[in-house]
């Protein structure tokens, strides 16, 4: 685009903005900085099959960078886009969809955010996208409804429902993964909570609000009167599948790189300790978390099997060999 940021097209990740830049002018934020993360974790696997090209990558991305950092930030968070006339989409001075979730998320998941600014974009989502009661987190704040702006089919919803300024739960994942990547252990595990259907179903009239099983993931989940709170499609596995590595690989945070057990928790500040059983082929870890002084994540000390390890700091690795080994880590040490 004009700005240097990816074209939107018809639509990024959010299929319902299919208006925004169908006249091929219009651009993504979110888009430039999942670019960003694609070509960081493709451009090692080309390096040594096509070097030029890794670099021309490497270039582009960093150009991209650059043009987000210049032209999206909006003071308080960054912006979702610009529709093919130039409007700005995301923005506080927009009539609707002021904040948008995903942009502020990848912001920090990207790695390639300005510390500063990715920090205070997450507060935002925060401030202005978690509703605590009845416990949702919004993709985007306020809803398509009126604006002489056409984004697209997104605006045929009513306000409130699926994309359109609902709890979209693909999206919520990946604010707890922005928050256990900042060390934000606490706000993490609360988001985590909220999304939890289980904590939907708790009394007669929290059933009758959600009106969702308590044991599957509801994709979208409505934000607005008469029916905030409620579910509207349920049994969504990509939803409930980014659940499952926000809970297990950004607040717990295991990950496995190979045949390589990759370790780095930001667990809440309260827990005093966590036990976790890894099992992989023939490999079983039994994992020990301390939490003594409360930090929630940095490793002070590891021991396996009972003998110190050299290892310290953050992210602790741990080749996976058949067999058992018993893991105790001592949160605490440095930074996340």
């Amino acid at each position: 685009g004009a700005n240097g940021m990816p074209l939107i097209g018809t639509g990024d990740w959010n299929d319902g903005m299919n208006r925004v830049g169908e006249g091929g002018q219009g651009t993504s934020v979110w888009l430039g900085w999942l670019l960003i993360r694609t070509i960081a974790m493709l451009a090692p696997l080309a390096e040594t099959r096509d070097p030029a090209r890794a670099a021309r990558w490497r270039a582009h991305a960093e150009s991209v960078r650059v043009a987000i950092e210049a032209n999206a930030w909006d003071g308080q968070w960054y912006r979702r886009g610009t529709f093919d006339d130039g409007s700005l989409l995301g923005s506080s001075t927009s009539d609707e969809c002021q904040i948008d979730s995903i942009a502020q998320s990848w912001a920090v998941l990207s790695g390639a955010g300005d510390p500063v600014r990715a920090r205070q974009a997450m507060a935002s989502v925060g401030d202005r996208l978690i509703r605590r009661f009845p416990g949702l987190a919004l993709l985007f704040t306020p809803p398509f409804d009126r604006t002489l702006l056409d984004p697209g089919y997104i605006k045929g919803y009513p306000p409130g429902l699926r994309e359109n300024g609902g709890q979209y739960s693909h999206a919520a994942m990946w604010a707890v993964m922005a928050y256990a990547q900042l060390g934000q252990g606490d706000k993490a595990a609360e988001l985590f909570a909220i999304l939890n259907p289980i904590n939907h179903t708790l009394t007669p009239a929290d059933t009758a609000r959600y009106r969702g099983e308590p044991y599957v993931i509801a994709g979208d989940v409505y934000s607005t009167a008469p029916h905030e709170g409620r579910v509207g499609w349920s049994w969504y596995t990509g939803a409930a599948g980014w659940m499952y590595r926000a809970g297990i690989e950004g607040i717990l945070g295991l990950t496995r790189a190979g045949d390589t057990l990759v370790i780095n928790p930001t667990i809440p500040q309260d827990w005093p300790s966590v036990s976790v059983t890894v099992r992989h082929g023939g490999a079983t870890v039994e994992i020990i978390m301390d939490n003594p002084t409360r930090s929630g994540h940095g490793i002070a000390r590891v021991e396996i099997n009972g003998v110190i390890s050299e290892q310290s700091g953050g992210p602790f690795t741990l080749p996976l060999q058949d067999g058992l080994t018993r893991l105790r880590l001592v949160l605490g040490g440095g930074q996340h």
